[in-house]
Order: structure tokens, then sequence, then C-alpha cells
């Protein structure tokens, strides 16, 4: 059984002064800690990087993906949740999210349901799978696209699981597949270092 393993890289922070999703850059602070990222890649063997279209999401594995000569193939389907036309406030941000994942069909005027940016995600990640059957890849996305994907392959994951995670940035989840069948979820707080233990036999 050759297994594709898929290392989804939630975007570091970035500045929510510019409202333009798809330029939005990373903050000072999120360009430092894409450091993270680069050392939790390094010894994964990737050999392929994707990205979501959205500049945070490119920048945060871009670092690892210059010095280890990849380039970074941007998947338009992989960006992140449209929340609706207008900019929304942070009491209605949050109010929103909590709707929807009540309701995964529900959606702002202009907008997209939870239900249609996992769609849209999964499609996404199946193209990824095939192209790279038995590869390591790396995935740049967002905190929402990763969730719904997550809730696809796991359906006890849901509001309180994301805002648990909604300020974590960078964030890492690896996830194991033979072909499109997931085997293994593991969740990765990046900036925790965490201790193996080796259980001889």
């Amino acid at each position: 059984m050759q297994l594709t393993t898929v290392y989804f890289i939630r975007h570091a922070e970035s500045d929510y002064s510019v409202r333009d999703e798809v330029a939005r850059p990373l903050t000072q602070k999120g360009l430092a800690d894409c450091r993270f990222v680069t050392e939790f890649l390094s010894d994964k063997s990737i050999n392929a990087v994707l990205s979501s279209p959205f500049r945070r999401a490119v920048d945060t594995v871009s670092d690892f993906a210059q010095r280890n000569k990849l380039k970074t193939e941007i998947i338009e389907n992989f960006k992140e949740h449209k929340w609706g036309d207008e900019w929304l406030s942070q009491p209605d941000f949050f109010t929103l999210i909590e709707r929807q994942w009540a309701d995964f069909d529900y959606k702002l005027y202009g907008g997209e349901s939870l239900s249609e940016v996992q769609i849209r995600n999964i499609a996404a990640l199946r193209q990824a799978l095939a192209k790279y059957n038995g590869k390591n890849i790396a995935i740049g996305t967002h905190a929402t696209a990763l969730s719904t994907i997550i809730n696809y392959y796991d359906n006890t994951y849901g509001y309180k699981d994301f805002m648990a995670i909604v300020d974590l940035m960078p964030w890492a989840v690896k996830m194991s597949f033979d072909g499109e069948n997931c085997r293994e979820i593991e969740k990765i707080n990046l900036f925790v270092k965490r201790k193996v233990f080796l259980k001889h036999v």
C-alpha cells in the first residue's frame, strides 16, 4: 500500500488592516513565524508544494519551497471562504462563524456557505491526491478552508474545534491517504516542541 501524505499549513499571522482578501500580506510576526513552517517541513521529504492563491498562504510556504527548489503550485479552489460582500466587524464575524457551523448551508449575500467551501476544497484535494499519489505534499491553506476539509473526514470536528485554532497561526495538519481514503489525521501545534518517545521491542 502506497500512502500519500498531505501536510496542510494554515497561514501565519496576516495584516487585517488590509481588507483585500487576495492581497492581504503577513505581518512582521507572521513573516518571522514562517521559520516554524520551514523547520517543520524540512525532514518530511516533500515532493511538491501547493497553495491557495491568497498571498498570506503563498508567503507562508514560500520560504520552505524556495530553500528546497520547489515551485509553489497555485490551486484556485484551495482559497479561503468568502464571507460576503461587506467587511464584517469582529463581533459579526464570530456570530457568522457560529451560525455557519450550526448550518453548513447558511451564507450571507455574496458569500459562501461552509458546504460550498468544503465541496471545492475537497475537489481540489482529490485532484492533488490523484496527481501526487504516493508522494508527500505541502499545501498552504486557511483556517476555515482547512477546517471544512477536516470535517469532511471527521464529522465530529465542529465549531468548538474551529474556535480552538482560530488564533493559531501558522498551524499544521497531517493527513495520510490510501487513494482517496483518509487513514489518519494529526493536528500539530508548530509552536510546541514535541517529544518523541520510542518503544524498543
